[in-house]
């Protein structure tokens, strides 16, 4: 493959774009999913090469381990199987002889069931009140994945519907300024508090749980609220009993879903369907488990997760690309890309191999982006004129919410996909210094003018942002991110790489407490830390 990249490298895409036959190759669809990346800078016969690469790293045999069941996270001992929580009732899917699915589905049941109690006022408040509005305190692969899918389902016309009168907000950042956010506007009396921690003891997300509990009981007055405003998502049934939640309340996930794939499992689940109801989530649901079967049975050639995989390591590893911009051009898609950022670089930001030897190339691009066009009016300046970002657009056929004014020449929808068309193109072709000087610019802005173009990029189209279409594309990017790591012999589903810090902070915290009674050691700590402690408690 590395051999490919000194041709390719030379080859502009105004070039490799002229090619009729190649262009038609690198277009494929499936299911209202249509991938474009004749874009890229490759041809024929390095994609040739690349789908070689994936056999040759047994990147099929690695996905069927994972779609089996085998412990293929290997330093933590464990499964990988988000695409359990997805799977139909009638699937087997064993871990260690056990089918796992009738579990995934009885945990599916009591989350329909309680979500429906409360949606129609059968389960209400302490004070007698219908539970509207919905407190989701979580964070990381507890926050992100799920505010993504909220906030992508809060314009889809049916879901808006069914969430007609209800509310649902998220709580993750410790900072009490979060707090003070989440909670203002709220009503005790209609809250339903949603805490998610698989052992009810991740730090940030168990002080804001304190804090908001703390609310409860001052609004309502007694303890007692606690049962009927407060569920969780967790399986350390003995510590949510001692908060107060009715066990009953308590919904399970389990240790073969890593956070950043939580968002199928009670993580999303419960809260989307006490916003949006059951089966609008199951619809999601639904479009997750067909991508999952397009991933497991397409030719390589037509495999959408494989061909993105493999472009997005040929970026990143062989061409040198150290970035990657995740452009929707979907309003409805505006947490899409801080929970991909997490997906894919919590997953593949690793610098040794499975077996202990560190990765000879780079690996884990930098994911960055925004909704079009107003990225347009930020940051594109950089991907046209300054460094190469490779791109990643999604857009969609139809809108959520279609406007079409009288007089004007094509519909608000048409006016955003113009730049979604027009962009690519942009990059890929740039503008030269004769078509300026041509054009009649002036030749002391002919510098200035310059495009050098050559910049790759793929497209995604949609038909529309809908709860089905909406777990195809998250899944897809799920297995784009797992296809990377099996390339690279990395391991993308754990993540040692946050522990240190979190080990730093806590003493900090002993030594922050100390500070504040008067008793405490600054030894440990390096003399700038020690200075900028002091300016901190001063």
């Amino acid at each position: 493959v590395f051999d490919a990249a000194p041709k390719m490298k030379d080859t502009h895409l105004r070039t490799l774009l002229q090619d009729g036959a190649r262009n038609n190759s690198m277009m494929t669809e499936w299911d209202g999913v249509t991938l474009d990346y004749c874009r890229e800078k490759v041809d024929v016969e390095t994609m040739d090469k690349l789908f070689a690469l994936a056999e040759q790293e047994g990147v099929d045999a690695k996905k069927q381990q994972m779609f089996a069941g085998d412990k293929i996270n290997e330093t933590e001992g464990r499964p990988v199987l988000h695409v359990a929580l997805r799977a139909p009732r009638d699937q087997v899917i064993n871990v260690d002889g056990n089918n796992v699915v009738p579990d995934v589905w009885k945990a599916l049941d009591a989350m329909e069931a309680f979500s429906n109690k409360v949606r129609s006022g059968e389960f209400i408040g302490h004070t007698g009140k219908p539970l509207t509005d919905v407190l989701c305190i979580g964070i990381g692969g507890s926050y992100l994945g799920v505010e993504f899918v909220f906030e992508a389902l809060k314009t889809d016309p049916e879901a808006a519907a069914a969430a007609a009168g209800r509310s649902l907000r998220f709580l993750a950042n410790v900072d009490p300024i979060d707090a003070k956010r989440g909670l203002e506007g709220l009503n005790a009396e209609t809250t339903l508090v949603v805490v998610i921690s698989k052992t009810f003891t991740t730090a940030e997300t168990m002080l804001n749980a304190k804090t908001v509990k703390a609310w409860l009981v001052k609004e309502l007055g007694t303890e007692d609220c606690v049962a009927k405003h407060v569920a969780a998502c967790s399986t350390a049934l003995d510590k949510t009993k001692a908060f107060g939640i009715d066990p009953a309340n308590v919904f399970p996930f389990w240790d073969w879903v890593g956070g950043r794939f939580s968002c199928w499992s009670a993580v999303g689940v419960l809260g989307l369907s006490l916003q949006y109801g059951f089966s609008i989530v199951n619809k999601f649901l639904e479009g997750g488990h067909a991508m999952d079967e397009h991933f497991q049975k397409a030719p390589p050639k037509e495999n959408l997760p494989l061909i993105m995989g493999l472009l997005a390591v040929w970026n990143c590893s062989v061409l040198g690309h150290e970035g990657v911009a995740i452009l929707p051009y979907c309003q409805a898609l505006v947490r899409f890309v801080p929970h991909i950022q997490q997906l894919d670089m919590e997953s593949n930001g690793k610098r040794v191999k499975m077996d202990g030897s560190v990765v000879p190339m780079g690996t884990g691009a930098i994911h960055f982006g925004e909704p079009g066009t107003n990225g347009q009016h930020s940051f594109y300046q950089l991907m046209h004129q300054g460094r190469v970002v490779p791109a990643e657009f999604i857009g969609y056929a139809r809108s959520q919410n279609p406007v079409m004014l009288p007089g004007e020449p094509v519909s608000n929808h048409d006016e955003l996909m113009s730049n979604f068309f027009a962009q690519p193109d942009a990059l890929a072709l740039g503008k030269t210094a004769e078509e300026l000087k041509a054009d009649g610019v002036p030749e002391t802005l002919v510098p200035h003018k310059t495009f050098t173009g050559d910049r790759p990029s793929l497209s995604l189209l949609l038909d529309v942002c809908d709860a089905r279409s909406l777990g195809k594309l998250l899944a897809l990017y799920e297995h784009r991110t797992a296809v990377q790591g099996w390339l690279w012999g990395i391991n993308s589903f754990d993540q040692w790489g946050v522990q240190l810090g979190k080990v730093l902070a806590n003493e900090v915290r002993s030594y922050l407490s100390g500070a504040r009674a008067g008793t405490a050691d600054d030894s440990k700590f390096v003399g700038p830390t020690k200075a900028l402690l002091k300016k901190y408690m001063a």
